[in-house]
């Protein structure tokens, strides 16, 4: 391997567009397994986030003179859980600050228990185009596991109501994996999945993360450790159960009928930059990857109204305290490409040479000649004329796969 602080740097300017994350911290309950930046119980502060949301955007908008927007996704936790006066109200100071283009690709994470027919009408008037619904399972023993507040007729019946609101881009997620799933339960979940004919799929493995209830739990020995293998076999039902049901698989964990691929996560898959606003939101622009500080509260009491704001660096104006951004992570030529082979590998199409060398000025095969040829021969890539990707039994082992692509530096 060269050495990666030597390679040209071409990080992507903002000028064909950048997707805009917006984070949504509020939830009625918090699920035992989310790790998120999310809270329960805190409602009585979502006005002044949301005052304050609206003032950030205002700053990155003067600052960056209405760079054009790709693509937008509400995330979190829940941002269907706000009234939906206020997802008005935000996507309208978006059309005010950021140049979008059309057809821009507007995303919300809707929880079931937040469908009824005024709040979808509401979100399709102000501009929201694609739903990502948090279903998780079709199993209600399941679903009471994961603690959601659905149920698996209420998850039918809100999609539904989705589609007769005029809803024409909806996904689904799901997660396998779980303490007690048997592969039989998850491929029932699939199938009345894929009957209910989404446009987009999205599929998790349960991952345990620590300080969160069901860590605590699966350590005490409430539940058992998740199966990698059981996992596994779960991953590989999906894959022959969903091309079956016309999907395609266009990275590890999404699949889609065709032109339904996430326009927003290609972005990140991409390496491509966006903005992140909201609380504990990252970003990756101007060259620079940073992150704001998490608190809803110190979030909206920080952020305020300091929208009239002027500086030659827009990342240091906004840096705390005139601003919410807490962290800046400098990105070196190693560290973006790392990042560049970790995120496009996710990708059935992989990385393209081309793309690679108009942004490192240098050929994959030069920089990584040792570990494409060591993963060729345990069979965990395929090489094409136009790119490097995951083979079949490397989507089972990524982890594996990515850490080959990490520098020293």
């Amino acid at each position: 391997m060269p050495n990666l602080a030597n390679i040209e740097h071409n990080p992507p300017t903002f000028d064909n567009g950048i997707g805009l994350y917006l984070h949504v911290p509020f939830c009625q309950t918090k699920c035992p397994y989310c790790d998120f930046n999310t809270y329960s119980g805190i409602e009585d502060q979502i006005p002044g986030y949301v005052r304050a949301l609206e003032a950030e955007m205002r700053g990155w908008g003067s600052l960056l003179n209405r760079p054009p927007v790709r693509t937008i996704f509400l995330g979190g936790g829940t941002p269907s859980y706000l009234p939906a006066e206020y997802i008005r109200d935000i996507l309208a100071v978006i059309k005010e600050s950021f140049k979008l283009e059309r057809p821009a690709e507007i995303t919300m994470e809707c929880n079931p228990g937040d469908v009824t027919p005024e709040n979808a009408a509401m979100w399709l008037a102000a501009g929201i185009n694609r739903i990502s619904m948090g279903v998780q399972s079709f199993d209600d023993g399941l679903l009471a596991l994961l603690g959601r507040r659905h149920t698996a007729l209420e998850a039918k019946q809100a999609f539904n109501a989705l589609r007769e609101a005029g809803f024409q881009n909806q996904s689904i997620d799901l997660i396998y994996g779980l303490p007690y799933q048997s592969v039989e339960q998850w491929s029932d979940t699939l199938k009345q999945t894929a009957e209910l004919e989404p446009d987009h799929i999205s599929l998790y493995g349960l991952q345990i993360e620590q300080g969160t209830p069901l860590a605590v739990d699966v350590e005490a020995g409430k539940y058992p450790v998740p199966d990698d293998d059981l996992a596994a076999d779960m991953y590989e039902e999906a894959q022959r159960k969903l091309a079956v049901s016309g999907f395609e698989q266009y990275e590890i964990s999404n699949w889609a009928k065709e032109g339904f691929e996430s326009r927003h996560n290609l972005i990140y898959w991409m390496n491509e930059p966006y903005l992140g606003v909201g609380p504990g939101a990252h970003s990756w622009l101007v060259g620079q990857r940073f992150a704001n500080l998490k608190s809803p509260r110190r979030y909206a009491t920080v952020v305020g109204s300091n929208y009239e704001l002027v500086g030659a660096d827009p990342v240091a104006t906004m840096h705390a305290p005139a601003g919410p951004v807490e962290q800046v992570d400098i990105t070196t030529p190693a560290v973006d490409i790392t990042e560049t082979m970790m995120m496009g590998m996710r990708l059935n199409k992989g990385v393209s040479y081309k793309r690679f060398v108009k942004r490192f000025g240098v050929g994959l095969d030069i920089v990584f000649p040792k570990e494409i040829s060591r993963l060729l021969d345990l069979e965990l890539i395929e090489v094409t004329d136009d790119a490097v990707r995951l083979s079949e039994r490397g989507r089972l082992l990524g982890n594996e796969v990515f850490a080959e692509f990490i520098g020293e530096e």
